[in-house]
């Protein structure tokens, strides 16, 4: 393969040590191997970053296909889930916590629709936009503890069950209080946190205030969605399907998470 001029998004060689074995799911010299792993990566990476269409993708990458195909594999497999998680031990233990968290934050936030995945929008009311609802769950750092979508005219208070479940399976059952906003209010959604062990704690104004208020607890994840609107395809939900727009918000963590640890400690020794 020609070399090409790096671009800004381009894996360093110490990430790419780091991440290389999770994303190998053939053998590195395999028959049906054509490209090479790293530009594939490379090619998913500037595609996030920049917002462009999958056919829009540079010339000196891989084909759109051939990247578009492993991207899927690579989510279908839990990949990015997986490096997220070590990822976020990593981090958590250079920042002098227990590798597996105690207190999780729940959020949504609404994704204009597309015409690509208009199809299964919703309406929500409180955002008066047609979309789909990103719901996450953070640690007390910010780092993505879980992740799905729904579409926008779903509850928040209706989600807590199945968040709650994935934060407890990826935390070996340590997380005990889940910190929310009004919108996760009600008996309901009490229910569902206690069904996996689990109290939520609203957080709420303490009185009627005006312009942005910093609240205890609840700016971690805002600025985890402050994070995520770093990648322009996350600006809006250009995915047919649900589970391409959640994989690629894991992928752009696993991109802020390497660049974090890369600063934190020597990859590549």
């Amino acid at each position: 393969m020609n070399a090409r001029k790096p671009y800004p998004t381009d894996v360093q060689d110490e990430e790419w040590y780091f991440v290389a074995p999770y994303l190998t799911l053939l053998p590195m010299d395999a028959a049906q191997r054509e490209h090479s792993m790293r530009e594939v990566f490379n090619a998913l990476r500037w595609l996030v970053r920049s917002g462009s269409p999958w056919r829009l993708l540079p010339h000196d990458f891989p084909p759109w296909y051939t990247v578009y195909q492993q991207t899927q594999r690579w989510i279908k497999a839990g990949c990015f889930e997986t490096i997220a998680q070590d990822l976020r031990s990593l981090l958590r233990l250079a920042s002098g916590r227990e590798p597996a968290p105690t207190a999780t934050i729940l959020d949504s936030r609404t994704l204009q629709s597309t015409p690509e995945s208009g199809a299964r929008a919703g309406y929500d009311g409180a955002k008066r936009r047609k979309g789909s609802k990103v719901h996450i769950a953070v640690d007390t750092l910010g780092h993505l503890l879980a992740l799905y979508v729904t579409p926008a005219n779903e509850q928040d208070r209706d989600q807590v069950a199945k968040l709650a479940q994935s934060v407890q399976e990826v935390t070996g059952l340590n997380v005990d209080i889940a910190y929310v906003d009004q919108g996760y209010t009600g008996e309901a959604a009490q229910e569902q946190a206690q069904d996996f062990c689990m109290q939520l704690v609203v957080v709420k104004h303490t009185e009627a205030k005006k312009g942005f208020v910093l609240l205890p607890r609840r700016w971690v994840v805002e600025r985890s969605f402050a994070w995520a609107a770093r990648f322009r395809r996350l600006a809006k939900d250009y995915e047919r399907v649900a589970e391409t727009l959640a994989g690629l918000h894991f992928v752009a963590f696993v991109c802020l998470m390497l660049t974090k640890t890369l600063n934190t400690f020597d990859l590549s020794s």
